[in-house]
């Protein structure tokens, strides 16, 4: 949804109606946020599957990971919506991007907190995941290596 929104959002913006634009605006930020969150689920699972490998019932698991998963972008996108409505919009409306033809988020503050830092946020909990699971694989792979030894001799 996110390469379908992208690609239809420039020609629907050439319709010049602010609500459509507000809208094709707010569901690309929704389902870039929603891109973000689901890697981040990812990698939770993948920990939970090389780290945590035995007693990891979650009741409910996919259920929670799609609440989280769709839920948590739309509460960032009620969040800008609920403060103003008009930080989505058309860039060409504004002097400083007279030949932008293109609706997203328009103001700098809005994109730093709910794109980069959201953003920055998974990577960095992606990132930690990701040594964490190298770690309990290097773990692994020694003691094997150790046991193989002492069988050896």
């Amino acid at each position: 949804m996110l390469n379908m929104v992208f690609l239809t959002n420039s020609w629907l913006t050439s319709f010049n109606q602010p609500g459509l634009c507000i809208t094709m605006a707010m569901l690309l930020h929704y389902f870039l946020l929603a891109a973000f969150t689901w890697m981040c689920l990812e990698s939770v699972h993948f920990y939970l599957a090389l780290v945590k490998v035995f007693n990891v019932y979650v009741p409910k698991y996919i259920l929670k990971c799609c609440i989280a998963g769709w839920g948590i972008p739309a509460i960032v996108i009620t969040l800008v919506l609920i403060i103003n409505k008009d930080f989505y919009g058309n860039g060409s409306l504004s002097e400083s991007h007279p030949y932008s033809n293109f609706c997203w988020i328009q103001d700098n503050t809005v994109f730093y907190i709910s794109v980069v830092a959201y953003f920055l946020l998974i990577f960095l909990m992606n990132t930690a995941m990701f040594i964490t699971v190298l770690l309990q694989i290097h773990s692994v792979k020694t003691r094997t290596q150790k046991t193989s030894r002492f069988w050896k001799q």
